[in-house]
């Protein structure tokens, strides 16, 4: 199994508007709705509460996920199989924040694994931007239980994004986002997301979107429960700027603690680029490449183009001119 070209997998009817932008960067025919804001790439993982959406269908019809499990090693190496058995431990998306994104947080791991029956990970997660725009991340200052409750319960939206740190970002800058740390994207941002294989969300804001957050945004906890997976301490603007890269940076361009979680990489393309070898999902961020390896001689590429690479296909040779950004697991452990 040789690298594959993918094609989108944009779940429909998400709770928030989007899309057009990631038809645009990939050159693609629009969506069918105003709310397919997610290409989920080279997805083995289902959206939460569904038994296959969201899971990506490889050309031949056949699921990644049954790919991967029919021969691991060959997909993911041997080290990775040891380390974390079949489980490709990523999830890479193109989201198209077509309105501002509500005020939620992701739990950790430890967390899930207490109140989250059969969670195999949290959700860390990182930003890559492909368009400047506004986030907001991380409280100013601490908040206790009940104060956040009360805000949820009157889902003060206007209070609770006061309470967040406000940032404006370029293109190519990465931010990391640590499990519990409440965010939102701002309208009109599209980026890479990349994250730990999960789809748990605690939402702390639904007012105006297109979801029961009363009923669906605490795990099905309870929010007295739900909010103990929320960081409620403050954290100073420098530690926010801590969790930022510069949109200069090439190589790693996430923070050293997110890479027990993932790796992303920002890769500039000028004649011939050699990459390690590994389980890779690749996105073509500008110009024309071509990219061979062990196992196949040439794909042609563009912007917009997402790619898989299983492990077994050896070292990535690009060539040509552009970018390319090489989201990987975490190195075994």
């Amino acid at each position: 199994m040789s690298p594959i070209l993918l094609p989108p997998n944009q779940p429909p009817a998400r709770f928030y508007k989007g899309g057009p932008r990631i038809s645009t960067f990939r050159s693609i025919t629009p969506p069918s709705g105003p709310r397919q804001p997610e290409d989920w790439v080279a997805s083995t993982t289902c959206c939460h509460g569904q038994t296959s959406l969201g899971l990506t269908t490889l050309p031949s019809g056949r699921l990644l996920s049954a790919e991967v499990e029919s021969d691991p090693t060959h997909w993911l190496g041997p080290e990775h199989f040891a380390a974390y058995g079949a489980d490709t431990k990523l999830l890479v998306k193109l989201l198209d924040a077509g309105e501002r994104l509500p005020v939620h947080a992701h739990p950790s791991f430890s967390w899930a694994r207490e109140h989250v029956a059969g969670a195999k990970c949290g959700k860390a997660e990182c930003w890559y931007f492909l368009t400047p725009g506004t986030v907001h991340l991380g409280l100013k200052e601490g908040i206790s239980d009940q104060d956040l409750l009360s805000l949820i319960k009157a889902q003060d939206s206007e209070k609770l994004l006061s309470l967040t740190h406000s940032l404006d970002v370029e293109a190519n800058q990465t931010i990391y986002i640590p499990p519990g740390l409440l965010h939102a994207i701002g309208e009109g941002i599209l980026l890479v997301e990349v994250q730990e294989p999960s789809d748990l969300s605690i939402l702390c804001e639904w007012r105006d979107y297109q979801i029961d957050g009363a009923a669906d945004g605490h795990l099905g906890l309870g929010f007295e429960k739900a909010v103990t997976g929320v960081e409620r301490k403050g954290r100073s603007k420098e530690e926010i700027m801590a969790l930022v890269s510069s949109p200069r940076d090439f190589g790693s361009v996430v923070a050293e603690e997110s890479r027990e979680y993932f790796e992303l990489e920002r890769v500039e393309v000028k004649e011939e680029v050699a990459c390690r070898q590994g389980f890779t999902i690749m996105i073509v961020l500008e110009g024309l490449i071509e990219m061979a390896t062990e196992t196949r001689q040439t794909l042609q590429l563009k912007k917009g183009s997402t790619v898989v690479i299983p492990h077994a296909d050896g070292e990535i040779k690009l060539r040509g001119d552009g970018e390319v950004v090489f989201a990987r697991p975490p190195k075994p452990t």
